[in-house]
């Protein structure tokens, strides 16, 4: 679910472009190995007009800086093209206009004109009303402070190299609807580190109930117990709908997991247990996580409800080259 209500037409139409968090979009992201060649633009079928010279005024940042960013976070498309048509100075020091055209390969689609700015440090854009990382590796940073303070649950591997953080509302109807990819990834994947990170909404009144409670049940009885006790709130999640629902299913939860129920309400309003909820709250706000469930793919935010399997797939194996993890 979005966490902030609307976002502006601008923003919607980087939307149809991207799939992550060059946040033109919806957000999408994935930092260039620093051993691999910056990318030239796509060749295809598809024709570009030719971009007019005159229209590179500004001293950064480079084409080539573009490139590498458009690649960071289109390359996993192989069927997507594009061609930067103007790096143009602005009457703001430092602040520069970056213009690119977008297609596919195949010609059915339209070509598309989409702009934006970058900053002077060089490390930022703007577009609509998003401030979004930018730069050849755009998502080094996200990776570096999640590696950092990503605390939750895991399963998988215990390396960082390949760490996949899903922020997720225990009440969310389309995290629950993400649960089966993310069962398929944790097959798939085995070299990954999968973290669960709560990132309960406001509007869901058992959404943070239901989060410390999970941190307790990881507390007492493991990584093991939690995800058993996630899967089975994310089956039962009708049920955090009344006060007396959630009680029973949250209580039901634990029990499958193997553990007292009463002893996990008492730990869950611990001033330790309500502090880990908030702070990883904070983390998601910190991330630029707008909306749940969203998987962190070594700092690259991609939403993942409502998306194949597949294109997810192709998002993290395309993440994990760029990255150099090998299978």
């Amino acid at each position: 679910m979005i966490r902030l209500s609307a976002r502006i037409a601008s923003l919607a139409a980087l939307a149809a472009l991207s799939l992550s968090v060059i946040q033109l979009s919806a957000q999408e992201q994935a930092p260039t190995a620093p051993d691999q060649a910056v990318p030239a633009a796509p060749t295809a079928p598809v024709t570009f007009p030719k971009a007019d010279p005159a229209n590179f005024t500004a001293a950064a940042p480079s084409k080539e800086t573009v490139y590498a960013f458009l690649n960071a976070n289109w390359g996993y498309d192989e069927n997507r093209m594009w061609q930067v048509q103007a790096i143009l100075k602005t009457p703001v020091e430092g602040i520069s206009k970056v213009v690119i055209l977008v297609g596919d390969k195949s010609g059915k689609q339209k070509v598309q004109g989409i702009s934006f700015f970058v900053l002077a440090d060089g490390k930022h854009l703007i577009a609509g009303d998003e401030i979004v990382p930018f730069g050849a590796t755009p998502f080094a940073d996200a990776r570096a402070i999640a590696q950092k303070r990503a605390d939750g649950p895991t399963r998988g591997a215990i390396s960082k190299d390949l760490e996949l953080v899903e922020f997720a509302d225990f009440q969310c109807p389309h995290c629950k609807e993400a649960q089966p990819n993310m069962e398929k990834i944790a097959t798939d994947f085995p070299k990954a580190r999968i973290v669960f990170q709560n990132y309960p909404l406001p509007q869901h009144k058992a959404a943070a109930p239901a989060a410390a409670y999970g941190l307790c049940v990881a507390k007492m009885g493991g990584n093991d117990a939690f995800f058993l006790f996630a899967s089975t709130v994310f089956e039962g999640q009708d049920g955090l709908n009344t006060e007396d629902g959630a009680t029973l299913t949250l209580n039901s939860a634990v029990t499958k997991a193997g553990l007292d129920p009463a002893k996990v309400q008492a730990c869950s309003t611990t001033p330790e247990i309500v502090s880990a909820v908030n702070a990883s709250v904070k983390l998601a706000e910190d991330l630029n996580i707008t909306q749940t469930p969203t998987l962190l793919i070594n700092g690259r935010p991609v939403p993942i409800g409502g998306i194949p399997y597949e294109t997810l797939k192709q998002i993290i194996e395309y993440q994990a080259k760029l990255d150099g993890v090998s299978k």
